[in-house]
């Protein structure tokens, strides 16, 4: 078959599994993820072994220590894939159920039904993990998956790919619920990006290139997250070794995250006590800090901030760093150059702390917590398919209930319409 009657014949075939996906009941894609969560770590050296595939290649080939941190598959990766497959299968399930009902003066009783949303495409990188992240979230939700990773995580993502077959076959679910595209001609995304008639939504999950040219070239809906900018504010009056720690986990822990702080904002009152300290940890954690003039001032290792340095997105050791007047700099400065993606405020004031929980823009506002707790599993979801900076039809991490939609469900006792 040719490339573009293969990824057609995928997504005929999808179309349908989703159709026999959302008659099944709970009790049997719960079974089936149980038995994927035990398959994975049955056979976690098996996917280490193709892991170690990929990264050898990516090494040759240059990748960034960004994407290599991405793409590196370890057992506490498997665990963790494991255990988030298994908490998902112990959520409610979301499909059938009814909310919001009411009553009309005729006697009609209205009511939504949470319903599949079909067949998703998933276009990402580097991350293995997302591979079963999206089938179980998908299948949870009722819904079929097309998966699409990147030719750096193919090994990677073939094992796994055959690990969730294999769950759905043996527990009699369709196998073409979850389909991985084989195929490492990048015209493959091309043509899955086409399929309208079979594919009710399109995910891209990497960087701002990958998501741009998903959503440029898209015939399906799509839901996007672009980058990462990511605040952390620390405020007047703030516990300063507070601070100290949530600024160091937001960017050290994982700089290469899209939930990772990229640029700090301190007031001005804080600045000189705050920032020596907290530059000297950050510096010896290897991070390089490129500050605004007065920063500089205080701080003699320190670059001078450029304009493309306020909205970069480094996923690298690199902070931005830049004092404040007050919170309304503050927030003035993150509705410039944010992302609508994560942002936090280290404060002692509850009255400046609900201001800036209710005037930020973005997926996630965090009080006194780090930004890297943006994230499905980290807030209760399980796992989430991505984190969507755009408000149709999810905003924040999309976990199981964002893969689904809702219907009108009206019952009656032989109303009919009388008049205009």
């Amino acid at each position: 078959m040719s490339l573009e009657s293969t990824i057609k014949a995928m997504a005929k075939a999808a179309k349908r599994a989703a159709g026999d996906m959302s008659r099944c009941g709970a009790s049997r894609k719960n079974e089936a993820l149980s038995h994927m969560a035990d398959l994975l770590e049955k056979s976690a050296l098996h996917i280490l072994e193709e892991n170690q595939k990929d990264l050898s290649l990516a090494k040759k080939s240059g990748l960034s220590s960004a994407m290599m941190d991405r793409l590196t598959v370890k057992e506490e990766t498997i665990r963790s894939m494991a255990q988030g497959v298994r908490e998902i299968g112990r959520m409610p399930d979301p499909v059938g159920v009814l909310s919001g009902t009411w009553i009309r003066p005729n006697g009609l009783q209205v009511a939504r039904m949470r319903i599949p949303l079909g067949v998703i495409g998933i276009i990402y990188e580097s991350r293995p993990n997302v591979t079963i992240d999206a089938a179980c979230l998908c299948l949870k939700a009722g819904n079929a998956v097309i998966l699409r990773g990147g030719s750096e995580a193919f090994h990677s993502n073939q094992a796994l790919a055959g690990l969730v077959s294999r769950a759905l076959g043996d527990t009699g679910l369709p196998e073409k619920a979850v389909q991985v595209v084989s195929i490492r001609d990048r015209e493959a995304v091309h043509v899955l990006l086409k399929q309208s008639d079979d594919i009710d939504l399109i995910i891209p999950r990497g960087g701002e290139g990958l998501i741009r040219f998903v959503v440029e070239h898209s015939k399906i809906p799509v839901l996007k997250h672009y980058k990462g900018v990511c605040h952390v504010y620390v405020d007047e009056g703030a516990d300063l070794n507070m601070a100290e720690q949530i600024c160091f986990n937001a960017k050290v822990q994982r700089p290469g995250v899209c939930n990772a702080m990229e640029t700090l904002l301190v007031h001005r009152s804080e600045a000189p006590s705050f920032l020596p300290k907290m530059a000297d940890r950050l510096q010896r954690a290897g991070v390089e800090i490129r500050g605004c003039p007065e920063t500089c001032r205080i701080l003699r290792q320190c670059k001078p901030a450029t304009d493309d340095d306020w909205p970069a997105e480094y996923l690298d050791l690199i902070l931005a760093v830049r004092i404040v007047e007050d919170m309304d700099q503050a927030i003035a400065h993150i509705s410039i150059y944010g992302s609508n993606h994560t942002e936090a405020i280290v404060t002692a004031d509850y009255a400046r702390a609900r201001r800036f929980v209710h005037e930020v823009d973005s997926s996630v506002v965090l009080v006194n917590a780090s930004t890297r707790f943006n994230d499905g599993g980290q807030l209760g979801l399980g796992a989430e398919i991505g984190i969507s900076t755009s408000k149709l039809h999810a905003f924040g991490p999309m976990g199981v209930n964002e893969l689904t939609t809702t219907k009108f469900v009206v019952f009656g006792d032989g109303q009919i319409r009388n008049g205009s």
